[in-house]
């Protein structure tokens, strides 16, 4: 199941250097973790979470295989990109293969780093890639609501429906507001989505700061967090520069070179963290001797669908599923014990799986 997150943000932010960083990083996870670099722009990380150590240990797994999460290294943004200034119609293709997008916003102060606006104003620069991606929206959609309402006029029923959530967009980009913010019932998202609007993905918002605000942020970087709360996004604090040194460090040294900058992990944990955490994914795991392995599956997902993550047989010939929550499965000291203590659930088709149940499936071939 992959889930791309794209990387963007204006010249001279630290774009590029925050996914350089999270590449070698993905590089020094491949001693342990299965990874590989599909281009040079794109990544896989693994998916932070001390939980899976904690089932490998308990069961004695052989080896431990995190779930993860893509990044995409998305070519640079000028003012104009929605006309196809620039890399503009190359940028704007991108972000559409995206399932979400992490803009990396410049909240540092440095005389040797100029700006492309010629100073540091973050507000300023969410508000220049936003109003690119709300302005590509409207174009495409007021040439095609047109056509839809013509329809609709016919006596077609989804027409009429899909004119409407349409419109419902074209209402809040005319606003200055991202398509996002629209009300979509659980009926429409599939719609919705089929849309292909730029500015209706969620957004991570990366405040790369100077390296004595890596852990607590500062004043640019709080007037991002306002604007993501504002807008039903989320937003990081991390240094690009002390990422990019982290990453190259063996891993005995980055404890204490954390420790020396008051940081207690990686910046980019939280950037991978909050990504996961933005697509509304959740975790699930298989554990035995062989691996502990942990599967990426959406919030709301009943438990055939989560059985089909491993292989579509799982799902097609589901019977039930054997469930422990991870606090049991830890304080009982492994399935065994869980089984006796009575911790063991068999749930059904209906079940929707919880972030954390350890799961051994049933099924039918």
């Amino acid at each position: 199941m992959g889930f791309k997150c794209g990387i963007v943000g204006l010249p001279n932010v630290g774009k590029s250097t925050l996914f350089n960083a999270l590449t070698q990083t993905a590089a020094a996870q491949a001693a342990n973790y299965p990874f590989c670099t599909i281009e040079p722009n794109v990544g896989e990380v693994a998916v932070p979470d001390p939980r899976l150590e904690e089932l490998a240990r308990i069961a004695g797994s052989k080896e431990i295989i995190p779930t993860r999460l893509t990044f995409v290294d998305i070519a640079g943004l000028v003012r104009g990109a929605s006309k196809g200034e620039g890399l503009g119609n190359q940028f704007l293709a991108n972000i559409r293969e995206c399932d979400a997008i992490a803009h990396v916003v410049r909240c540092f102060e440095d005389g040797d780093v100029t700006h492309v606006e010629g100073g540091v104003d973050p507000i300023r620069d969410v508000e220049t890639i936003e109003t690119e991606l709300m302005l590509a929206d409207l174009d495409s959609l007021e040439k095609r609501v047109v056509a839809m309402e013509k329809k609709a006029k016919g006596g077609d029923k989804e027409a009429k429906e899909l004119a409407d959530l349409m419109n419902r967009c074209l209402a809040l980009l005319r606003e200055g507001k991202p398509a996002r913010l629209a009300k979509v019932s659980a009926e429409e998202r599939v719609a919705f989505a089929g849309l292909g609007l730029l500015s209706s993905k969620p957004v991570l918002f990366v405040c790369n700061v100077e390296e004595a605000s890596a852990s607590e942020g500062n004043a640019q970087s709080a007037k991002v967090a306002v604007r993501a709360a504002e807008e039903g996004a989320a937003a990081v604090v991390v240094s690009a520069k002390i990422e990019s040194e982290i990453a190259v460090l063996p891993a005995a040294e980055q404890k204490d070179y954390l420790e020396a900058v008051g940081l207690t992990e990686p910046g980019l944990n939280r950037v991978i963290r909050a990504g996961y955490d933005l697509l509304h994914l959740i975790t699930y795991f298989t554990v035995g001797p062989k691996e502990a392995r942990a599967w990426t599956i959406e919030k709301g997902v009943r438990a055939p669908a989560a059985a089909g993550v491993i292989h579509t047989d799982f799902e097609k010939g589901f019977i039930r599923a054997e469930t422990i929550a991870y606090g049991d499965y830890v304080s009982n000291k492994g399935e065994a014990g869980a089984r006796d203590a009575g911790r063991l659930r068999l749930e059904g088709k209906e079940y929707v799986v919880a972030d954390g149940d350890v799961m051994h499936f049933r099924f039918n071939t």
